[in-house]
């Protein structure tokens, strides 16, 4: 456990430089070595629960033999295991796995691992990383009550964070980072008031943060990246110890935070703050790494920043800052890394930042620098769009809303007037521009905004707002009988679409005009009523833009078996052909441009994340092909089959609503990474959508791969190189770049490498962003994008 927080204090390039604070992990380490010299002999119950453990962990290798006479106390330490003892008791156990491999028995039980741990009540340091483990954290946790450092990282714990971790007063370490907690970030962590480190980084909590946060005196290292939380973040100017603050890939905002100046390491990363960025974060002397990249800040930068006494890594890119640079700027001479790009900065870039620091990466592509090495834009697009997001600048410390509301009301109110006048005159006469001067063309382009789109969230209460994204579709019925035989002539042969496992699928109309698919199931009688309605409700939430959604069911008693139910599914009626007949096997004329697959590819992802969070249990492993992906008459996505939790036990192989396997349990699903299958697959599209040609097996798909792995660490030329001709003069070389980036990380062979459906969805979108602007820019100028070399984001 030491290591893993000294890994983590490592991470965020924490420098310990409080003598105190040294010595105390000096003596902990210390302490740590001796105790194993020493030969103790733990109480017989003692040694029986860690036999326990071991039977339960499967990991007979790692902790010896069965005998009564095996000293636990005096085992070498190793990767694997660490037990520590004092006296005749264990104080500290760390067992680090390897991602669940070999797995867990079928027997394993969650309650009985813990109501085995509960037994070493002297415990003060607990870690079971990577061991597989599964399910709620059971309550028992509680009674461990001399336990200050908790470790349960990287395993697939789901449910709420349990309250009962409040009655550990001496906690002052609490790891819960890569599992599947959901939920809200409990108040109750206020009641810790020893706790140092909180880490709950990538998992599904929603939410806001809690105000109680704020109480954590002692906390020093506070990390929620990549979670679902929103909203604004509570005060945290009191917390004079918070040296890591990381709250990266989430919806915060959109105010700066509160912060208190003594931070080391500041990541607001992929977020939804808004508005100036603040001017006393130059007094945070002690930073080290700033990162406030894809947020949708406006107002000046601040140059002293790169000069301040600590820094080493700056990202600010992706945000909307404005200010001229000048040659003369200094810099700390231990800034790394330099991340300017995507801004509106004008002016010549700093000489301390020019490619003569060998030591020093910079990248400032997309602003209107005189420096033409990377991608600049010309100096009017960085006015024009400085004039149309003009705000006051956003303090860091703020004040009482009300002094401020009544010191500032009637400036406010002229400020917004002008802001309000000059984004209109600027937005009308550039649209008027775009209209004039491109071509008019039916275009499926998400039109992407600059600040994060809040991600559908996994909690039931939820589940009603999701549903307003399949607003356009008919209410959700049951139909008659008699209507579907109306819709398709009485089931003739004449009507049928094709066959699945189970039955067939037809075409049908009904009386008010609606084309729809109707799918047959014939299911055994072998449940009740009560469970095949539940399958239905199900189906019945399963309804979104992008998504061949179900129109509603009807149920028949088999004439020829009374034992058999025949269910028909209807569906939406999609017409106008495949993604794919439209990117590798249209004429070259009529193929997709490279605005519409991106947007295309955006809305694979947004029925994806809609099949995973937008209702409970989530639908995985769908088995997605391009073939699946349908285009509708105003060619947007439609996705034809998927994991319909009915189906699960049919293991049906055709036609509309399915095409993968049965759906596993929620928890032992996403055990087995079905989620990153999903985003497998995607990749797939992406290599389709990339080479304009049909991928048709697991090979090309890995020789394709290589290819652009290969080419995309080169230059734009090599990239452009390997892409369907019809789209290499129409693409930028950033978005491109980030396109092929998200594929290749898709397609990683390591499900865990794999990125979020959230961050193919967000990397997608920008990417789309990024071609907006070159588009009306190339059409502006008359030229194309020059084939510039490794531009680097």
């Amino acid at each position: 456990m030491l290591q893993s927080l000294f890994q983590l204090l490592n991470d965020h390039q924490i420098v310990l430089m409080a003598k105190p604070v040294y010595c105390t992990l000096l003596l902990v380490l210390t302490l740590f070595h001796s105790v194993h010299l020493s030969r103790q002999q733990l109480q017989p119950f003692q040694s029986n629960a860690l036999r326990e453990i071991q039977r339960l962990l499967n990991y007979p290798s790692v902790l010896g033999s069965f005998n009564n006479t095996w000293d636990f106390c005096s085992i070498e330490p190793t990767p694997s295991l660490s037990v520590v003892c004092y006296e005749d008791n264990v104080t500290q156990l760390h067992i680090i796995g390897n991602n669940g491999v070999p797995p867990l028995p079928q027997s394993f039980s969650i309650d009985a691992l813990f109501s085995s741990l509960v037994v070493l009540s002297n415990l003060k340091v607990l870690s079971l990383v990577s061991l597989g483990l599964w399910g709620p954290m059971p309550g028992s946790v509680g009674k461990l009550s001399s336990l200050e450092i908790l470790n349960v990282s990287s395993n697939y714990f789901n449910g709420f964070i349990p309250v009962e971790l409040s009655y550990l007063r001496n906690l002052q370490t609490l790891m819960l980072d890569h599992n599947q907690f959901t939920g809200q970030v409990p108040g109750w962590l206020s009641s810790l008031h020893a706790l140092a480190v909180l880490s709950l980084k990538n998992n599904s909590l929603f939410g806001t943060l809690p105000s109680s946060i704020s109480r954590l005196e002692n906390i020093r290292i506070l990390v929620t990246a990549n979670n679902h939380l929103f909203g604004e973040v509570p005060d945290l100017e009191n917390l004079t110890n918070l040296q890591v603050l990381d709250l990266e890939s989430n919806y915060f905002g959109p105010h700066f935070p509160a912060l208190h100046n003594k931070l080391v390491t500041l990541v607001l990363r992929n977020n939804s703050f808004q508005f100036g960025f603040p001017a006393e974060i130059v007094s945070c002397y002690q930073l080290q790494k700033l990162d406030i990249s894809l947020n949708g800040f406006v107002g000046p930068f601040l140059p002293s920043l790169f000069a301040l006494p600590s820094m080493n890594y700056i990202d600010v890119s992706g945000n909307k800052l404005t200010g001229r640079l000048f040659q003369n700027m200094s810099c700390n001479k231990e800034l790394a890394f330099v991340n300017l790009s995507s801004n509106l900065l004008t002016g010549d870039l700093p000489a301390c930042l020019q490619p003569t620091f060998k030591n020093r990466t910079v990248m400032y592509a997309r602003n209107c620098l005189s420096d033409k090495e990377q991608q600049q834009h010309p100096s009017s697009f960085c006015h024009n769009e400085a004039l149309a997001v003009k705000v006051w600048p956003q303090k860091l410390k703020r004040h009482n809303a009300k002094a401020v509301l009544a010191s500032s009301i009637m400036g406010g109110i002229v400020g917004i007037a002008l802001i309000v006048g000059l984004s209109f005159f600027v937005i009308h006469r550039r649209n008027s521009w775009v209209a004039v001067k491109t071509p008019s063309t039916r275009l499926i382009k998400e039109k992407v905004s600059t600040v994060n789109t809040i991600k559908l969230l996994s909690d039931a209460r939820y589940i009603s707002e999701t549903m307003k994204l399949g607003a356009n579709l008919p209410a959700y019925r049951a139909f008659a009988l008699e209507e579907l035989k109306e819709a398709t002539n009485n089931f003739t042969h004449s009507s049928i679409m094709g066959e699945g496992s189970r039955g067939q699928i037809y075409r049908g109309k009904l009386g008010d005009g609606t084309v729809v698919a109707i799918r047959s199931l014939k299911m055994r009688k072998k449940h009740n009523a009560q469970t095949y309605t539940h399958h239905i409700e199900m189906i019945s939430k399963l309804r979104h833009n992008h998504l061949v959604s179900a129109l509603g069911h009807c149920f028949e008693s088999c004439p020829d078996d009374s034992s058999v139910t025949i269910i028909y599914l209807i569906f939406e009626y999609v017409p106008n052909g495949t993604l794919r007949s439209c990117i590798s096997e249209g004429l070259p004329g009529k193929r997709l441009n490279w605005t519409q697959r991106i947007a295309a590819a955006i809305e694979v992802a947004k029925g994806i994340q809609f099949l995973h969070t937008g209702i409970l249990p989530g639908v995985f492993s769908n088995n997605l092909k391009i073939t699946d992906v349908l285009l509708d008459q105003n060619l947007h996505v439609k996705i034809s089959s998927y994991n319909l939790p009915l189906l699960a036990e049919t293991r049906g192989t055709g036609g509309a609503g399915v095409s993968s396997p049965g759906l596993k349990s929620n928890v032992r699903g996403r055990a087995n990474h079905e989620d990153k299958d999903d985003v497998h697959d995607i990749g797939v599209i992406l290599l389709e959508i990339l080479v304009g040609r049909p991928i048709m097996s697991q090979n090309e798909v890995m020789v394709v791969k290589d290819i652009i792995q290969v080419s995309n660490k080169m230059d734009d030329t090599a990239r452009r190189s390997i892409v369907d001709p019809s789209i290499i003069k129409e693409c930028s070389a950033e978005s491109l770049k980030r396109v092929m980036e998200i594929c290749l990380r898709c397609l990683s062979n390591e499900p865990t490498d794999r990125p979020s459906i959230e961050d193919v969805l967000w990397t997608l979108q920008f990417a789309a962003q990024l071609q907006d602007p070159w588009r009306i820019d190339s059409n502006h100028f008359n030229h194309q994008l020059t084939e510039s070399s490794s531009l680097e984001m």
